[in-house]
């Protein structure tokens, strides 16, 4: 709960709605809703800003899926790759106390933010078919 909206609130602020209630391609039901972000880490802060973005993966309500991971080739970079079952679901975590926690306590160990991407995730291992 705590990383996943500190990415989102810290690279973009607002989640955007646009994919809310769009039909899949695929099987005509909502799509789902994906976020792709790199974060840079203030210089030898990168473990600790990821320690306080895996806590409280779980019980995130629409999360799909949830993945932190280091950039091998960037010393201070983590890539976060998230899957949401909408975008509402994506936007109303922005407003869970736990969430407003994480955030406070990872803002200092930001350096900054390198990109952004908004997917529409259609399946995969591990997600709904």
């Amino acid at each position: 709960m705590h990383r996943r909206a500190f990415l989102v609130t810290s690279i973009a602020g607002v989640a955007t709605l646009a994919l809310a209630g769009r039909a899949s391609p695929i099987n005509g039901e909502p799509a789902m809703y994906g976020l792709i972000g790199k974060v840079r880490a203030m210089p030898g802060q990168r473990d600790a800003l990821v320690e306080i973005l895996l806590e409280g993966t779980a019980g995130m309500p629409g999360c799909q899926s949830y993945v932190i991971a280091k950039d091998p080739t960037d010393t201070d970079g983590i890539w976060i790759t998230e899957v949401w079952d909408s975008a509402d679901s994506h936007k109303a975590s922005l407003s869970l106390p736990a969430v407003q926690e994480a955030i406070a306590r990872a803002r200092p160990l930001i350096a900054g933010f390198d990109q952004r991407i908004e997917t529409e995730p259609v399946g995969g291992h591990g997600l709904p078919a």
